[in-house]
């Protein structure tokens, strides 16, 4: 069996930099990540390059002596490459229409077509191994919509900072989906 343990980064200091720190309680809530993943085999930690990332799985890391390895795929999507006013309403436009991509933006089925290939090459490099990937809110979600269709923008906008969910690629093909935070 195959288990990913999917964390969605804590709460970061707001900016429009995609590289921007945790805040005070995002560190808080990563040592509760870390409270709640140590208790697993982990084999391995992937995470996005983004800072917020990869602060979350640290102290998870260090408790278990691993290193984290950088996954640019794990990335957050780009919603768009212009200023966004309405953010809501934005994301729930790609939510509605999958193939949909705002302007030198990405679309979910373009995010979830790279997430699913992220998991089938660790899935294939790392049979029966527990990992970790640190990653975002809306990766996550369509990630996740791959297996569960009914998942959309609701889910996505019930997602907190942070969350876990653990994915399990049985033997028999069966997939099961539980959420650890919460």
């Amino acid at each position: 069996m195959n288990t990913f343990y999917l964390v969605r980064h804590a709460e970061a200091i707001w900016s429009e930099d995609e590289n921007r720190p945790l805040s005070c309680q995002g560190h808080k809530d990563s040592e509760r990540v870390a409270d709640i993943l140590v208790k697993q085999p982990i084999a391995l930690i992937y995470s996005s390059p983004y800072q917020r990332a990869m602060e979350t799985i640290a102290p998870l890391a260090k408790r278990l002596n691993l290193e984290i390895q950088i996954e640019p795929n794990l990335r957050e999507r780009c919603l768009s490459s212009e200023n966004v006013e309405d953010f809501f309403p934005a994301v729930e436009q790609t939510w509605v229409d999958p193939t949909f991509a705002h302007p030198g933006g990405e679309s979910n089925a373009a995010v979830q077509k790279r997430g699913i290939a992220v998991l089938a090459r660790l899935h294939e490099e790392t049979s029966s191994k527990q990992i970790v990937l640190s990653t975002h809110g809306n990766f996550l979600a369509v990630l996740l919509q791959y297996f569960v269709p009914s998942i959309d923008f609701n889910f996505w906008k019930s997602l907190t900072f942070p969350d876990i969910y653990q994915l399990s690629f049985l033997p028999n093909g069966e997939t099961i989906i539980l959420r650890l935070w919460g």
